[in-house]
């Protein structure tokens, strides 16, 4: 039987006669169903369009993404450690190439994922390696395509290997999850974020939002949840969920004055803005 991914999200679906009635990750006040009608690919299809491109950030760290875009459109990070690697967020395409590729980096020794919107195909990724999904159990009514492959964990954080931990931030979805990858910037430390911290066309600060394509905000008491959640570790770069959304330094600086500026903001304080104003 045919599997289908959604066109909006990117979700992968278990195999099924025909598509589903919906997609509930769409439906849900975070995301959308583009122009109220749902749509449906192929895997098999997807990969005669499209393809996945290959790119190095920095020693030991690569983005996997899907040329033209599909779905949200971002991109995947493997991370490289001596004590295997590690696939962060996932794309909806996978192919031998892919594959290939991703052997030649050294494999995978677990995948590792933000929040729900990015779910993707992390079966069939997981399958080809091998290996396990550690997703947040808070955001286990998310999970489309259940299966022996898919992990959850509890709790505040998570070590993996080679140093690599995931920290639930919350604010996006329950679960919402960053990297730490202590090695990353040098030695200095990185975050792999996803959009839990957005990366946004300002790189002196960062973002929080309950839904980015509906602009719907977080509270305070969130906002200063989800900052909290990563001050107390070391990093000064932060990798976004998109190629070009990078804080190549100072992240954790950018991180606390994005923090103030949005709590700011919803006191009625904005940046730049005239006292006579408001």
């Amino acid at each position: 039987m045919p599997t289908f991914l959604c066109v909006a999200c990117g979700t992968r679906y278990p195999e099924r006669r025909d598509p589903p009635a919906a997609c509930p990750i769409c439906q849900d006040v975070r995301q959308y169903v583009p122009g109220g009608c749902q749509r449906w690919v192929d895997p098999l299809e997807l990969a005669s369009r499209h393809a996945n491109r290959v790119e190095r950030h920095e020693p030991d760290l690569y983005g996997i993404g899907t040329t033209p875009s599909f779905a949200i459109g971002q991109r995947a990070l493997l991370v490289r450690t001596p004590d295997g690697n590690l696939l962060w967020d996932c794309i909806s395409l996978l192919d031998e190439r892919t594959v290939a590729w991703v052997r030649e980096l050294g494999g995978l020794r677990g995948v590792a994922i933000s929040h729900p919107h990015y779910y993707s195909s992390m079966r069939a990724w997981a399958r080809a390696f091998d290996v396990p999904v550690h997703l947040h159990e808070a955001d286990r009514a998310w999970v489309m395509d259940p299966g022996p492959e898919v992990a959850h964990w509890s709790g505040e954080r998570l070590s993996l290997f080679g140093g690599l931990t995931l920290i639930r931030a919350g604010g996006h979805f329950p679960g919402a999850t960053v990297a730490h990858w202590p090695g990353g910037a040098d030695g200095r430390g990185a975050l792999l974020s996803g959009d839990v911290l957005q990366v946004v066309p300002d790189r002196s600060i960062v973002s929080f939002m309950y839904s980015y394509p509906n602009q719907l905000p977080l509270p305070a008491a969130t906002v200063r949840r989800v900052a909290g959640s990563v001050l107390d570790l070391p990093f000064n770069r932060i990798y976004g969920a998109w190629w070009d959304r990078c804080i190549p330094t100072d992240a954790k600086e950018v991180v606390r004055r994005g923090r103030d500026r949005y709590l700011a903001a919803l006191e009625g304080r904005l940046p730049g803005q005239d006292p006579a104003e408001a």
